[in-house]
């Protein structure tokens, strides 16, 4: 299955900082900063609240930048492995169009992981690496997802889990790590609503991705139940997580606005039933629009529950 990064073509223009920026995806490390940054403005924000001062502010901001190199790290790793997809799937990428070779990809995603690890380590608010642990298993589950010997990318849900743990749980918990302890129920329930979200909206790429993958043994939900039952598997997930969080005001685990968290709950979910609208209605259209518009959905709703928590949790400080 990896035997396939062997076959690159020598690097077109070596050292260009263009094609490792490429590598790098940026559109995808805004998500990941963002997630960070509301996490640590929310823990700020949250009982006992703490000012917004410098000495609370640049942990976060450090943070923000550390959780998008380690995004950039994982999308490398993530391209070395997929050569074969890609090639057919993507084969305008630096890895198989043959502008970078896999051991220069492989350079730079350890740069960026050996960075991100620095950085988290000097992130600790409280006294301890809290941070650094979390990023450090954050990393080892984006190889598990990506590289062998598991490679949980071929094996359907759990292709999604070892996405939403990193990408949406932990990123939480290691945002709230930038202001304070993790030890306490709220930062990890927060975490659950963008773990469980991610589950399911993490397949929306995956429809695009069908003849790659089914050449290559990845089994994603669109490949091994077909379109428009994976349509169907992903609509709850859209809509579902969302109302975790009134839930949350009425229990008191979450200390955040009660009415600005029930208006973002709200929200969400009319957001989310629109986008299971939009895929639903046409779910072959999943696998023939490479842009679909539910993926492009699916990040704004990420981008709306990040900032919406942060104001919730900001407007009494």
């Amino acid at each position: 299955m990896h035997q396939s990064t062997e076959r690159i073509q020598p690097a077109g223009k070596k050292g260009s900082w263009r094609i490792y920026l490429e590598l790098a995806r940026p559109f995808t490390l805004l998500a990941p900063a963002l997630g960070f940054v509301s996490g640590g403005l929310t823990a700020l924000g949250a009982h006992p609240r703490q000012p917004l001062i410098y000495e609370t502010l640049w942990p976060i901001f450090l943070g923000a930048l550390m959780a998008a190199v380690l995004n950039a790290g994982s999308n490398t790793i993530n391209q070395i492995f997929d050569l074969s997809i890609d090639s057919i799937n993507k084969p305008h990428r630096p890895l198989p169009s043959g502008r970078i070779t896999a051991r220069e990809a492989g350079y730079f995603a350890a740069f960026c992981y050996a960075l991100a690890w620095a950085m988290a380590w000097l992130i600790q608010p409280v006294g301890a690496p809290e941070c650094f642990w979390i990023v450090v298993i954050a990393s080892l589950l984006t190889w598990v997802y990506s590289g062998p010997p598991i490679r949980s990318k071929r094996f359907g849900v759990w292709a999604n889990i070892t996405i939403a743990i990193p990408r949406g749980w932990l990123l939480k918990v290691a945002g709230w790590s930038s202001a304070k302890t993790i030890f306490g129920l709220e930062p990890w329930y927060i975490g659950s609503i963008f773990g469980l979200f991610l589950i399911g909206a993490a397949s929306t790429k995956d429809f695009s991705d069908i003849e790659g993958d089914r050449a290559n043994g990845c089994m994603t939900w669109p490949v091994k139940y077909g379109v428009k039952k994976a349509a169907w598997m992903m609509a709850p997930f859209f809509v579902f997580p969302f109302l975790l969080i009134p839930i949350g005001v009425r229990t008191g685990i979450l200390t955040g606005d009660p009415i600005l968290l029930d208006v973002l709950a709200g929200g969400l979910v009319l957001y989310g039933i629109y986008v299971n609208y939009l895929i639903l209605k046409k779910p072959e259209d999943l696998a023939t629009d490479a842009n679909h518009v539910s993926w492009k959905h699916m990040y704004i709703m990420m981008f709306v529950a990040q900032i919406g928590f942060a104001l919730a949790y900001l407007i009494h400080l």
